[in-house]
């Protein structure tokens, strides 16, 4: 059987479709809720309190009109507008409070989700990277955490706010007019009818505005990096990628105009019911005003507060359209903490002891896992349908490593090197067999002591977009500057920093791109060396370098892997001669083993690979 990449489980390709948000996501927001209660708390009372200035300004206005303007009495008029405007800045100020807690609690909110789910994130395996489209996941974070901080701010002060409002101007309407409220709430039932329909439709196209959201946010985040940007430009497409682009975010003008119409059919009929019961209580009201049933005071009393009776029920119409698209964004959120790592750290994980260890792979099988396993569909522009597991990789792999040996791992491309060294890593579990340091399976040690004792360096060195100190202090923050020097100098990359205007203070760039691939290798292996670690894994970590300074490194290396284990990819022959042994990997297997010399006196596939590359021109 042939070695299967993990690309190979690609099967078909169907557009990821919108759901409804879980059951209990509103019973697990509540949770999130507590840290905030005393917050809350002060924050619903002032909504209350607040609240119940509403029907405090229509009833002081029938005051001036009834008892001081028809009879001719300055003294009440001035009186209760210094009462108006009193009321007025008490307003404003519990206004300005609500607003401060509000804030707190909002932004309180959205600290705790971010912060969660990018821990958590942090906790998954590489293979949920390798799946997962980096503008979906950065919106999850963005846009659908906002979403879910208004439950807690506009929606939570809104249902507050407008039930207590709700409530007392009912009972100041009724005190004034029965006969007229009871007109006005005759077209009450007409709001729940657009509101139903309105909340249904409302949720499912908020779902998909955050997905056509995150696709665009995706198309961006994948052009705008260095890597493709580059591959846009050699390739001649920015015409195309333009015309890509300009489709995504017509999907999300689309869906903002379905979703704008949607809230404005909602408030059309909204304003229209409040319109006719406005009409009804001018024209009841006005006839029993003149019959004198009514004072004139009474009816604008009534009419001002028909206003703030409609409002509240307006919004607590609209509640069910607020709290759905709430749910909507946490369920997407709480959807991302909901995947488990599939590799994580035993409850009862055992340190891995300091010092010279040994690497040990016994009877090692292992596939890639399938996209459930590891990955969300909705994580991903395309829904993947993998239909079994995927296929197996390596088979029944077995070697040892001692402390301060060099292992070499060589074989044609895809034969299953670097999942050999991903394992040592525990980047990916083994599907059976075991993989051990220093006589302990890696899935039984800690997460932190694994990563202290395994330094690797990739064919393509990662390097963030930050100054030299810095990436260099990512492998061990309490370095000093002479050791981060010495480890330059060891690498071979001492004098181009010299040689620079800032010196350690250069800014890299995006991934590195303002240094040259063998540069930037270097710097990947002086951050191996800075970190120290007791066993070194080397993927083609010499790859992008010239032969004379390929030659200085390898010198360099020589003395920082003394003592140390070893495992080293390479496609370059000539670099590997003195290892202690040398593996020759094919279709997942090891087929050979022993060392140079003896492997070339074998005259199989190593020595194939030796004449390959050594041929005379």
């Amino acid at each position: 059987m042939t070695y299967q990449s993990p690309w190979s489980t690609y099967r078909a390709y169907t557009k990821v479709k919108p759901g409804k948000a879980a059951r209990g996501t509103a019973r697990r927001i509540l949770t999130y809720a507590r840290p905030y209660r005393g917050w809350i708390s002060w924050f619903v009372a002032l909504v209350v309190l607040d609240s119940m200035l509403i029907v405090a300004t229509p009833l002081l206005l029938k005051k001036i009109i009834d008892d001081g303007v028809i009879p001719g009495d300055r003294g009440v008029v001035t009186t209760f507008a210094f009462v108006v405007a009193g009321i007025a800045v008490a307003d404003a100020i519990l206004t300005l409070l609500q607003r401060w807690y509000s804030a707190r609690i909002g932004e309180g909110l959205i600290y705790d989700l971010r912060t969660t789910v990018y821990a958590h994130v942090q906790r998954m395996p590489v293979a949920f990277f390798t799946r997962t489209q980096t503008g979906a996941l950065i919106s999850r974070l963005n846009s659908d955490v906002l979403g879910a901080q208004t439950a807690f701010t506009s929606t939570l002060s809104g249902v507050v706010a407008n039930s207590v409002s709700l409530v007392m101007v009912s009972i100041a309407m009724l005190y004034l007019s029965w006969q007229v409220t009871l007109l006005a709430l005759v077209m009450l039932p007409v709001f729940v009818i657009p509101a139903k329909y309105v909340g249904r439709r409302l949720q499912q196209l908020t779902r998909e505005s955050m997905d056509h959201n995150a696709d665009m946010n995706t198309t961006m985040a994948e052009r705008f990096n260095v890597s493709g940007a580059l591959l846009v430009k050699l390739f001649g497409r920015p015409d195309e990628e333009s015309e890509r682009f300009n489709a995504a975010a017509g999907e999300v003008r689309q869906i903002g105009i379905r979703i704008a119409m949607a809230n404005r059919f909602f408030f059309a009929s909204m304003v229209l019911v409040t319109s006719l019961a406005t009409a009804v209580v001018y024209g009841v009201g006005g006839n029993l005003a003149i019959s004198g049933d009514l004072s004139v005071g009474t009816l604008l009393a009534l009419t001002a507060l028909l206003s703030r009776l409609y409002g509240p029920l307006t919004a607590l119409a609209n509640v069910r359209v607020d709290v759905a698209s709430a749910l909507v964004s946490f369920d997407r959120v709480f959807e991302v903490l909901d995947l488990q790592p599939s590799i994580d750290e035993k409850p009862d994980a055992k340190q891995i002891p300091a010092g010279p260890v040994a690497v040990e792979f016994d009877a090692v099988n292992f596939r890639y896992p399938s996209a459930d396993e590891v990955s969300l569909a909705s994580l991903e522009a395309i829904a993947i349908r993998e239909r079994g597991p995927s296929e197996q990789v390596l088979f029944d792999v077995s070697f040892r490593a001692e402390p301060g040996q060099l292992v070499a791992l060589v074989g044609p491309s895809g034969a299953g090197k670097t999942t050999i060294s991903h394992l040592v890593a525990r980047l990916y579990d083994v599907t059976s067999g075991s993989v051990r340091i220093g006589e302990t399976d890696v899935r039984d040690v800690t997460t932190a002591s694994l990563h202290a004792t395994v330094g690797v360096v990739t064919q393509d060195a990662h390097l963030f977009h930050d100054t030299i100190r810095n990436n260099l202090r990512y492998a061990r923050p309490g370095v000093t500057e002479e050791e981060m020097l010495a480890a330059c100098r060891d690498a071979q990359i001492l004098d181009l920093i010299e040689s620079l205007p800032r010196g350690l203070d250069t800014v890299v760039g995006d991934r590195g791109y303002r240094l040259s691939g063998g540069e930037k290798q270097r710097l990947a292996l002086a951050r191996l060396m800075i970190k120290a670690p007791s066993v070194v894994v080397l993927d083609e970590a010499t790859a992008h370098l010239d032969s004379e300074s390929e030659a200085a490194v390898q010198r360099a290396l020589g003395n920082a892997l003394a003592g140390r284990t070893s495992i080293v990819i390479a496609h370059r022959l000539s670099t590997i001669r003195a290892a202690d042994q040398i593996l020759v990997i094919e279709a997942g297997r090891i087929v050979e083993r022993g060392r140079h010399r003896d492997l070339l006196a074998a005259d199989a596939l190593y020595a194939e690979l030796y004449r390959t590359q050594f041929a005379p021109a």
